[in-house]
């Protein structure tokens, strides 16, 4: 970020989800939360008028829910994160449709929330590997599950990194991680079920990424659906 921080409006109706996601992005060295809205339109008025880098927008909203926030936004430069504890397909499919940055379900934890928020100004999009499981499971896997139509064109082809027609070298260990990935697990999890420490976990993850060509968990999963390494054994 070269010393500069990222700008962030956080919308939601509910005070204390705002004040949580407050906590934890301001934590962060690169973050600040610059501003908070409690309705959609309230979002959409007040980004146009403080020019936050990202938006964090709840699904559910009075006066506008974050679709609508997601439209409106959409042509300003500023990205739109969405955050739910609602993991309907049909909300991620309109948001992605509609420009969204990310889609992140609250209960995903802390640690993807800022995640989500470096990928969006970075140009990637992140999704919460519970909701990318399923959009990538009702994909057909005998060809890309990033066609054009089978999900919006863009987002999540673009998380992916690169055509996933390709094979790669993997060790046993990292086919086991990259299964687990493709179910929605978390690290902690993924340690847990393979005895891991969850630094070893994480250093598997990143040369999985390495090796596939891909930027984020989403491009594992994608890769795993598409060649058929997501189920178990």
């Amino acid at each position: 970020m070269n010393g500069v921080s990222t700008r962030i409006l956080i919308a939601d109706d509910q005070e204390g989800i705002r004040g949580a996601f407050r906590l934890i992005l301001d934590a962060q060295p690169d973050m600040t939360v610059i501003a908070e809205a409690a309705d959609g339109l309230a979002a959409i008025e007040t980004a146009l008028r403080v020019r936050p880098d990202v938006v964090l927008a709840d699904i559910r909203m009075p006066k506008a829910d974050g679709i609508e926030v997601t439209r409106a936004l959409a042509e300003t430069g500023i990205h739109v994160v969405v955050v739910t504890t609602f993991g309907q397909d049909d909300y991620v499919r309109a948001a992605l449709r509609h420009g969204a940055s990310g889609f992140v379900l609250k209960r995903s934890g802390p640690t993807l929330l800022v995640e989500a928020v470096r990928a969006a100004m970075s140009g990637d999009v992140l999704i919460s590997p519970q909701l990318t499981i399923g959009l990538l499971r009702d994909s057909p896997l005998r060809e890309s599950p990033l066609r054009e139509g089978s999900l919006p064109e863009g987002p999540l082809r673009e998380s992916s990194g690169r055509d996933l027609q390709g094979e790669a070298e993997l060790t046993e260990r990292e086919d086991d991680v990259v299964r687990l990935v493709a179910q929605a697990k978390t690290n902690a999890e993924i340690a847990e079920r393979l005895f891991l420490s969850p630094g070893t976990v994480k250093n598997h993850i990143a040369s999985i990424q390495r090796k596939l060509g891909v930027k984020n968990r989403v491009g594992i999963a994608a890769w795993a659906w598409h060649t058929g390494r997501a189920h178990t054994p």
